[in-house]
């Protein structure tokens, strides 16, 4: 996994409330065994008509929204587990999902796959959203910040302290057991020998 520390950039917004992890990656496109290509059909049904077509009113198809940041309404990534909406999230681009709420097990994947979900207050997302479409946001993770840069607004957001680790350093699990493996040894040598 890619290291995340601070993040800088503009943001997408999806004021939707409620999107599913079915909205997210349709299951029909879940037949791939590796990460690589699922962030082409990222909100699939709500980009593209039947006929393939890009849908103009959906915002990922407007030019002027870009970033690594989607902004998000409440309860995102609700639904069926499905761990490839994280790989979508990821392989389309966003390295930071923004909401005032995630379902657990999206935002469990997420972070298993170097996503960071920020969770913040309603008001303060509301405050996100009214920004226009060149505004950018600052997101801390050492610090667990993150800024309306035009602003300077700015308000915290709780991670678990294992997770931080391994964002930070850009660990999975197994990175992560690899790292202590010299506090492993040391303590099963005083415990087992």
């Amino acid at each position: 996994m890619q290291a995340f520390t601070l993040l800088t950039s503009r943001f997408v917004p999806l004021s939707m409330e409620n999107v599913d992890t079915d909205q997210i990656i349709p299951a029909r496109f879940l037949k791939a065994t590796t990460k690589a290509g699922f962030g082409q059909n990222l909100f699939r049904d709500w980009r593209y008509d039947g006929a393939g077509n890009p849908k103009p009113e959906f915002v990922l198809n407007h030019p002027e929204y870009q970033g690594e940041i989607l902004v998000a309404g409440k309860n995102f990534g609700c639904g069926s587990s499905r761990e490839h909406a994280a790989w979508a999230i990821l392989d389309y681009g966003f390295r930071v999902v923004v909401s005032s709420f995630f379902a657990d097990i999206f935002k469990n994947n997420a972070l298993n796959n170097g996503v960071l979900p920020v969770q913040i207050s309603e008001p303060f997302l509301q405050k996100i959203f009214e920004q226009g479409n060149q505004a950018t946001l600052t997101v801390d993770l050492a610090n667990q910040t993150i800024t309306i840069d035009a602003t300077g607004e700015q308000e915290r957001f709780d991670i678990n302290n294992y997770k931080k680790t391994c964002l930070l350093n850009g660990y999975d699990d197994i990175d992560y057991l690899l790292s202590i493996k010299e506090d492993i040894a040391a303590f099963e040598n005083q415990h087992f020998y």
